[in-house]
């Protein structure tokens, strides 16, 4: 049996092939895997005394010969196959090691060159393990160091791989050469102009009970490259398995955490906030969270930007949430909360964040891609529109709203008063509608008095600022853009409100 082995990630590779030879393998190596092998004291082949001709063109010819493919691709149960084999002297290959020149890693490279990255492009490599892969009958194809032990246990119990194993190590090769070749061709058409054409690999983190509904099979992927702020990355440490809905708001709270610095809370129900909160210290920013809506934030899940304590632990423990997320918990706040066995304790990394990432959404027939809404202007003193000014505490209070609306489903209206909101207003058909709802929120709080109002787009008539005057609203935040906005600062004027105009809205659909 004769194995041929040429990796880049030469991790395990000793290891592997000492094991290969001792159960009575010939070793093939090129370049460099030929090298470090035979440090390592094996007996291996160098591939051209195989094809018995040199690499040339700087090593990027080297195993594309006829000795190299005839031997992995022959059909053993094919007579012709076999007797052309012996009329070539072409001996059989039938495990092939392989994995690829780095070219993701070569293009993440600040400023790389052209020149560089087409030398990453590999060959020989995609060649051979398409070659072992359509023989998966005959051949073994590894390509994954993560493969090595599994594939000697079985050579070691069987005297071979197991036919089913040789199918999956296929799949799993076409799967590898499929993802490398969307890497170059995403470059090369990107560095040639072309129109965009969309590949897209994510990797399976699990199989849901369900999706959305009970009715609906659902999984749930992650991107190959770990980024801050994502329940995909998350350690879980206790509690029940996410669910479909589970992960939709677990992501949701976390996009608006990464929005604040100092300490914060939000308290999440259906992709939107029912309470949210920053402080001096975690223990204000929850207490803030928890007092804007202690009726919604039952059964809801809760993200924090600080390590849970042991303090604010025992403030939630008494209160059935479905999920806590912090980026660490103390180990009594962990004690305090892994007694409710159904409460899943997520550790996110809330940092590391992949900037200019993109957003998808399936419709049918098709996906929606888009920047990710990762800017939020701060708010200052000179977008003021209105002859009254807002005052350091409004401005402090509209900034936070701002930074909440903007999570929040359209039409969005969030009004605000000490760094809490008092009143959340989601998805209506109409503005006055959502701020309609958003200040009886906060009426029926018993708060009347200085509150702020952030409105994720503009307001195209006066009546949302004739509303909020009525419930005790000072100040407003909004993009402005409307072609009546005179109508809005008109009506604000006349109450005596300060209003912002950002310039920038925060549609969420």
């Amino acid at each position: 049996m004769r194995a041929l082995i040429s990796v880049s990630d030469k991790t395990g590779i000793v290891d592997f092939a000492t094991s290969l030879n001792q159960l009575g393998w010939t070793l093939i190596a090129t370049g460099g895997t030929l090298k470090k092998l035979r440090e390592a004291g094996l007996e291996v082949m160098d591939i051209q005394d195989v094809t018995g001709f040199p690499e040339i063109c700087d090593g990027r010819v080297k195993t594309l010969h006829p000795k190299v493919h005839g031997g992995l691709l022959a059909r053993r149960d094919l007579e012709d196959h076999l007797r052309q084999m012996n009329e070539n002297d072409i001996q059989p290959i039938d495990l092939v090691c392989v994995n690829l020149y780095p070219f993701e890693a070569t293009i993440a490279k600040k400023d790389v060159k052209m020149e560089e990255a087409v030398e990453n492009i590999d060959i020989g490599g995609p060649s051979m393990l398409r070659s072992a892969a359509k023989n998966f009958r005959d051949v073994t194809v590894v390509c994954q160091p993560s493969d090595y032990p599994m594939v000697i246990d079985e050579i070691k119990k069987h005297g071979n791989t197991l036919p089913e194993t040789r199918l999956k190590l296929s799949a799993k090769a076409y799967t590898h050469t499929a993802l490398y070749d969307s890497r170059i061709a995403e470059y090369m058409r990107k560095a040639a102009g072309l129109p965009e054409k969309l590949f897209l690999s994510f990797d399976v983190v699990q199989n849901l009970r369900y999706g959305e509904n009970p009715h609906q099979n659902a999984t749930f992927y992650k991107n190959p490259e770990e980024t801050g702020y994502s329940v995909a990355f998350a350690k879980q440490l206790g509690g029940k398995e996410l669910s479909y809905n589970n992960i939709q708001d677990a992501n949701a709270a976390l996009s608006i955490t990464r929005e604040f610095s100092m300490p914060f809370c939000v308290a999440l129900k259906h992709m939107n906030p029912c309470g949210a909160g920053i402080g001096k210290d975690l223990s204000e920013a929850w207490q803030r969270a928890y007092e804007a809506d202690k009726v919604s934030i039952y059964g809801g899940i809760v993200a924090i930007n600080r390590p849970l304590t042991a303090e604010v632990a025992l403030k939630m423990k008494p209160i059935f949430l479905e999920i806590v997320m912090a980026p660490a918990f103390e180990e009594e706040a962990l004690q305090i909360l892994s007694t409710k066995k159904n409460l899943r304790l997520l550790e996110v990394k809330m940092d590391n964040e992949k900037k200019g990432c993109k957003a998808y959404v399936g419709v049918n027939g098709g996906l929606l891609m888009q920047d990710a809404d990762l800017e939020c202007l701060e708010l200052t003193p000179e977008m003021c529109v209105t002859k009254r000014k807002p005052t350091e505490k409004e401005l402090e209070d509209l900034n936070f709203a701002w930074k909440i609306v903007k999570h929040v489903k359209s039409n969005a209206i969030v009004v605000a008063k000490d760094g809490a909101t008092a009143g959340v207003g989601a998805g209506q058909m109409n503005r006055v509608g959502s701020a309609k709802i958003a200040l009886e929120e906060a009426k029926e709080a018993g708060i009347t008095d200085g509150l702020v109002l952030a409105s994720d787009g503009f307001l195209p008539f006066g009546d949302t600022v004739e509303l909020a005057s009525e419930y005790g609203v000072v100040a407003i935040v909004q993009p402005g853009g409307s072609i009546r906005d005179e109508d809005s600062i008109k009506v604000a004027d006349e109450k005596g409100i300060a209003m912002l105009f950002t310039g920038m809205r925060h549609f969420k659909h």
